[in-house]
């Protein structure tokens, strides 16, 4: 029966994803977005709750009489990021455009909502969660804290990602570690300004700097298990104004991303010792001030053996890659994964060339994948709660 839906849903999915597209709204300001996606909803006589962190939403469809429970997420909001492309439906919000298919994520939820309220083919409850500021804000944290698992108890929770550079339509089902970890940091170096003729009468923030970004880079080189994966990027450092000065002070800046919690620690520890080294080292104070960011997405086994048997009844063995290496990218889903078993998939977006790639201001969701997104909810839903 859902052959028979396909066409004329996923037309109006489509149109929908497309209006979207054309208005991003960053994290924590997805009013329009909410408003359409809890009106859509309550179209569908779901039972909706509005406002949950701020501008998420859930919706509830219980049939039979099973007390089980999953959830469904899809996350809403855009990025800080000037759209190139010249399409119809580009962005109409200057410095805003989902660049990371949000858009889709959302649009393909609401249609399987749709479709499973009115196929009716399932025993238990789904809930659908749409979720604000998965880029950077941590919505997904949010969520939780406000009490997500308590208002909506589930046993399960699962979330889905386009992924650019996979043949369309294909998923990716991984058991374990799918997305990293994410920390941020920020370390202030001060010192004794002087004259660059003079170094002997300053202390050289510069010197420090450069001494701190080499040795930060041993934390993965030489004190890490080569077969974990961990990154440790300095991206910025800003220091001084003029070629004959030496400066006061420098700032630097990047990220630690791994797959494991406790190599997460390990890695803070690490920076914070490598700081105290350089202090002491060449004389200078130094101020490190390091944000906890996302926690690594981990897939548990039981839904990623559902997730994994409902993506091959809707596009075949061939087409359901379950080896795939994860990704160093983070995913606020991993705070939904750490409270309940979870599983995270991808699928398949087509070709990245031309830069179509995630975060690219020439991206778009490639709407030929929507049926099958569609498809696979749906069936997730009927397998899960059989």
């Amino acid at each position: 029966m859902i052959n028979e839906l396909l066409p004329t849903l996923t037309t109006k999915i489509a149109a929908l994803r497309r209006d979207i597209h054309a208005h991003p709204e960053l994290a924590f300001d997805e009013h329009r977005t909410a408003a359409k996606v809890a009106d859509y909803l309550e179209g569908l006589k779901l039972e909706v709750h509005r406002g949950i962190a701020r501008t998420g939403v859930v919706a509830k469809l219980s049939l039979g009489t099973s007390k089980r429970a999953i959830g469904l997420r899809a996350d809403m909001d855009a990025l800080p990021l000037a759209e190139l492309n010249t399409f119809p439906h580009h962005s109409t919000h200057k410095g805003k455009m989902h660049a990371c298919g949000h858009d889709g994520h959302t649009a393909m939820l609401l249609g399987a909502a749709e479709a499973l309220s009115t196929l009716r083919n399932f025993d238990g409850t789904v809930y659908f969660i749409f979720q604000p500021a998965e880029e950077h804000e941590g919505g997904g944290r949010v969520m939780v804290e406000e009490g997500l698992f308590d208002r909506f108890p589930m046993g399960m929770v699962f979330g889905l990602h386009n992924w650019p550079g996979m043949p369309a339509g294909s998923f990716g089902v991984t058991e374990g570690p799918v997305m990293a970890g994410t920390d941020r940091f920020e370390i202030e170096l001060t010192g004794r300004g002087g004259h660059a003729a003079m170094p002997h009468q300053a202390v050289d923030v510069v010197l420090a700097g450069s001494a701190l970004v080499q040795a930060l880079q041993s934390l993965v080189s030489r004190n890490t298990d080569p077969l974990a994966a961990a990154v440790v990027s300095v991206t910025r450092f800003h220091a001084g104004h003029a070629d004959n000065v030496l400066p006061e002070s420098a700032v630097l800046g990047g990220t630690v991303r791994t797959l494991n919690g406790e190599l997460q620690d390990a890695l803070e520890l690490g920076l914070r010792r490598v700081c105290t080294g350089i202090e002491a080292t060449y004389g200078v104070s130094i101020d490190l001030r390091y944000e906890r960011g996302y926690p690594p997405t981990v897939n548990a086994p039981d839904p990623s053996f559902i997730a994994r048997e409902a993506a091959r009844q809707v596009v075949g063995d061939g087409q359901v890659l379950t080896h795939l290496a994860p990704s160093m990218g983070a995913e606020d889903f991993a705070y939904l994964a750490r409270v309940v078993p979870a599983c995270y998939v991808w699928l398949g977006n087509g070709p990245g060339e031309g830069g179509c790639m995630l975060h690219s201001p020439h991206y778009d969701f490639n709407d030929e994948i929507i049926a099958t997104g569609i498809r696979y909810w749906v069936r997730l839903a009927e397998r899960a709660l059989a």
